[in-house]
């Protein structure tokens, strides 16, 4: 009886007494790896269009330059480079808020009196 005692005292202080944890910072590149595979195809998508290759064909870019320089990106930068491509503005959004920005002035410089674009009759 003593033995058993003995045994369900020593169960009882142990329970109370938690095991040393560690933590430490842990980056988020360690957690979330990029896969290869998946930026490879958007990127691919994005040259294989025939706007972006008629493009590179003008400016002396060939193929085979393109794939060598793809290969040596490391899954780092080509996951960058196809974030980057996905969410680049498609050729010419920056110059609609340019042009809708210019508007407004005038039409603001107009209404004050400032240029008088609208001839009153």
């Amino acid at each position: 009886m003593k033995f058993v005692v003995s045994i369900v005292c020593v169960a009882i202080i142990n329970m109370g007494m938690a095991g040393a944890a560690s933590a430490a910072i842990v980056d988020t590149a360690v957690l979330v790896t990029p896969d290869r595979a998946v930026d490879m195809s958007v990127v691919r998508t994005q040259l294989d269009r025939a706007d972006v290759r008629a493009k590179m064909e003008e400016m002396g870019i060939e193929a085979a330059d393109i794939d060598r320089r793809l290969a040596s990106l490391n899954d780092r930068e080509l996951h960058r480079l196809a974030a980057d491509m996905q969410n680049a503005p498609a050729g010419g959004a920056d110059a609609v808020w340019i042009v809708g920005a210019v508007f407004i002035v005038l039409i603001i410089l107009e209404l004050t009196g400032v240029i008088d674009i609208f001839k009153k009759a």
